[in-house]
């Protein structure tokens, strides 16, 4: 059963009043594949657009992203996020990762607020690097781990 449908089929917020207080951490991650002529500007990860740096830029909006969660996706919780930490690296294949980890001490996970993160950050870097090619795709959005409350989850 859908936990944000209740038994008469209505949509609703979850109830967390029940739930113990943990310490609750979620680790997100998201890969955007730049075309060539990108790439070649990216590769040392200091690229500057005309609207400024690109990956610290995406490290904010992705934070804000984080912070804001509630704002955004209807059923989550609005929680005092207590960390949030985005890092964003060239792989080998000369395509951006991005990580977010989250962490919280409250009744609620944060695997949302990691997930927000990384998309957000991942729109910020298309929408910074789309003058030159809109070719760029954001692609493997996806929940790492997460660690707390009623059960722990890794990516096999």
């Amino acid at each position: 059963m859908l936990s944000h449908i209740d038994e008469n089929n209505q949509p609703t917020m979850v109830d967390v009043s029940e739930k113990s207080v943990t310490m609750r951490i979620a680790h997100a991650r998201a890969h955007v594949r730049l075309p060539q002529e990108v790439r070649i500007v990216v590769q040392d990860g200091e690229i500057t657009t005309a609207k400024g740096p690109v990956f610290q830029t995406a490290i904010i909006a992705g934070t804000m992203a984080a912070k804001n969660t509630p704002m955004l996706v209807p059923f989550c919780h609005p929680i005092g996020l207590e960390g949030c930490r985005i890092q964003i690296e060239m792989n080998d294949a000369g395509n951006v990762v991005i990580d977010c980890e989250t962490k919280v001490t409250s009744k609620t996970g944060v695997e949302m607020e990691a997930l927000a993160g990384v998309s957000v950050a991942a729109l910020t870097v298309y929408d910074m690097c789309k003058a030159l090619s809109h070719d760029i795709v954001i692609e493997n959005i996806h929940l790492v781990s997460k660690a707390g409350g009623k059960s722990d989850y890794v990516v096999a």
